[in-house]
Parts: structure tokens; sequence; C-alpha cells
């Protein structure tokens, strides 16, 4: 397996538990690079009916058991800060209200909880809300985890569990036998041989499967995250503008700022986000940090007096029709894939993991696993303009 953020760890900690003999390999160390620059969201709120939801809506399932699960494998409890506090969206205009009402009505035909709720009452969910707000609604589902944490956690669980974790190995090329079917790969410190390859290194998964003899159209998009001083909790839930959805949807590439605000169990409080696509440019965007603090402080005034702590930014791994890849690679026989949730690789992780678990045991999955297929219909015209 190729990447220790936290898919990686939510499938080898799967596999593992499945018997199967996992190898982690990992250029740098342990959560450390998408997976320690997010905001750890679990969300439901921000998704349209269909396979994505799905997939989110089994995950967020398996995130409610999983701090029991872990404290029953390793013998604590985890420190992964997991928070079923749930998620406000907000609107600041009549029109921005009546389409948050549309897509709620939506969600909950597909089952989601989604509580359309007046501003008055969300004034009462968040005291320190602006009086701009014109509609909520409100999503008791959603959640929030400290995302290195627990991507440790889950590593923790994995090598108990029998799994190893070679940290410090780049992937240099495959290994094949006679046949042409990748039977591991080679490192920057030496070979490891395995029955099959899972790549999960995020926004780098497409650099890999190059250097394995394939090509995976996924592209790094930035985002960027201001942290407050810590201070006395008034923001109690997740709050997000109802603009967030349409920047999570969008293929633009051009910079785009929507405003979510939430508190941490450290007493900061997280301000995002962006979404840009940049390559791996990571200079610091003072131009974006100014846009992410003024549409927070159109949600919650008071944080225009608030001190700002830092700032931090990684990239997620996008794919242009907005769906992660999950399984095995047709073109390579060996080669699978668990890459591509773009923000939500957090929330999406351990049904990931179900998913893959399943597809390698040729088990009935719990969600139908095809619109995730690297050979879908949806990626198929990405791949050949790729290969051009």
């Amino acid at each position: 397996m190729v990447g220790a953020g936290i898919v990686g760890a939510a499938c080898a900690r799967r596999l593992a538990a499945d018997g199967h003999d996992v190898t982690i390999v990992d250029r740098g160390g342990a959560a450390g690079g998408t997976s320690a620059s997010g905001e750890g969201n679990l969300l439901l709120s921000d998704k349209e009916p269909g396979a994505e939801l799905e997939l989110a809506q089994f995950s967020a399932r398996l995130w409610g058991e999983l701090p029991n699960a872990l404290a029953g494998e390793t013998g604590r409890v985890p420190a992964i800060e997991y928070d079923a506090k749930g998620g406000l969206v907000v609107a600041l205009t009549d029109e921005g209200a009546h389409a948050l009402g549309q897509f709620a009505s939506g969600q909950s035909g597909a089952g989601v909880d989604a509580r359309p709720i007046t501003p008055g009452e969300a004034r009462r969910y968040e005291p320190w809300l602006s009086d701009r707000v014109t509609g909520a609604v409100f999503y008791p589902q959603d959640a929030q985890v400290q995302p290195a944490a627990a991507t440790l956690a889950l590593l923790e669980s994995a090598t108990d569990g029998g799994a190893r974790l070679l940290q410090g190995h780049e992937v240099l090329g495959p290994l094949l036998d006679s046949a042409g079917t990748l039977t591991g790969v080679r490192t920057s410190r030496g070979q490891v041989s395995a029955d099959r390859v899972l790549i999960a290194a995020g926004p780098w998964s497409g650099a890999v499967a190059e250097r394995l003899g394939v090509r995976l159209p996924v592209l790094p998009r930035r985002g960027m995250i201001l942290v407050t001083t810590r201070m006395p909790r008034r923001i109690l839930h997740k709050v997000y503008d109802a603009d967030y959805v349409g920047a999570v949807t969008s293929d633009d590439a051009d910079l785009q700022v929507s405003s979510v605000v939430e508190s941490t169990a450290a007493g900061t409080v997280l301000i995002g986000s962006s979404r840009q696509r940049t390559g791996f440019d990571d200079t610091l965007q003072v131009v974006a940090l100014r846009r992410i603090a003024a549409r927070a402080i159109r949600l919650f005034p008071f944080l225009a007096d608030v001190p700002m702590m830092r700032s931090y930014g990684g990239f997620r791994p996008y794919l242009p029709d907005h769906l992660p890849v999950i399984g095995a690679d047709p073109r390579l026989p060996g080669l699978w894939h668990a890459t591509g949730h773009e923000g939500a690789g957090i929330g999406l992780s351990l049904g990931t993991a179900e998913l893959v678990a399943d597809l390698m045991a040729g088990r009935q999955c719990t969600i139908d696993p095809a619109p995730f297929a690297p050979d879908r219909p949806s990626l198929a015209p990405h791949l050949e303009a790729e290969v051009a």
C-alpha cells in the first residue's frame, strides 16, 4: 500500500483485520500530507443525492462506531476528538435561502436528516451568529474529528493487527512478472513485494500511478485555513454559508472562497476555506486568507476582534468527475486505487476502506461500488485525454 494518510490508514486497518499481510510505504511520515492539513470534516450536508452521498452516509455510521471499536482494538480510548456536534448551514440572501431549502429537500429524500429552521431558531443554535441570516438548515448528522490524530489511531490499530509501516520509502517504479502483472514496487530504500498494490497517496496518487505505468488524472486542489487564538467557546456547531456547496462541486480553477467556521477541543476556531488549482505551489496566499476572514466575519461579526494565531494550507486530491476512484485498475493487473476524495477524504475514509476490503475479498459490498470504479464512464474521457 502506498500512502500513510487517513485513507491509507483506514484501508490498512481494515485489510489487516481481514487477514491480509499489509505493508504501508510512504515517502514522508504518517499523516504528513493532506490528512494533517484539513479541518476534519465529517459532512453529509454538502453532498447532493448520489454515489458520494451514499458513501458519506455509510462512512458516517462507521465513524460513530469508531471510538469504541478503536478502544477495543488498542486497549486505549482514542484521542481523535470525534464530535457529533451537528452542522448549521446558513444563507445571507433571500435567493440563497431559497436555494438552500431546495437543496435540503433533495437531501431529505435521500435519507439525510436535514431540518430547515428560521433565522431566529438559527441564532438560538448559535447565539453569536449574524442577524443578516435569511435562512438555515440544521444537519444533526454532521460531525468533526481531529484528522491527524484519527490517522495515527487508525495506523496504530493497523500495526497492532500486523501491518508494517515503512516511512521514508519513496516509490520509484513497479515490480512486474513475466506476464506484466504488478508484483510490488521499487522504492528509494529497496523492493517491496506484494500480490496487490493499493495507491492511497492523495493528491500525489497520479504521480505514483505514472511511475507504475498508468495515468490517473488526480490533480491537487489547494485549500487554506485560518486558526484563531484560544477563547471561550462561542461557536457550538460546524457553521458554514450556503456558498460552500457550490465551491465543492465547481470545476473552476480560479480562487473560490466560502465560509466554514467551527470551534475545536483546544479552544481555537478554525476558519475556512478556499479552493484553487495552483499545482503544488504552497506559497502563502494572502488574498485568499483575507477573503476567508472577510466571509467568516459576515457570519460571526465578533471574529473581527479576535487575533489569528496561524494559517495553514494543503492539497486535496481532485478528480474531474468529482468522485473518488476506488477499486482495481483493469489496465494493470495487481494495481488498486483509493484516492481522489478531494476535501471529503477524512469523512469518506472508513467507507472507502470497507469497499476496498469487500472488493478484494469478492464479497457483496454494502453500497454499489460501480460509480467509483477506475473504468467508470464519467472518468474514461479524462483517462483518454491524459494518455493522449
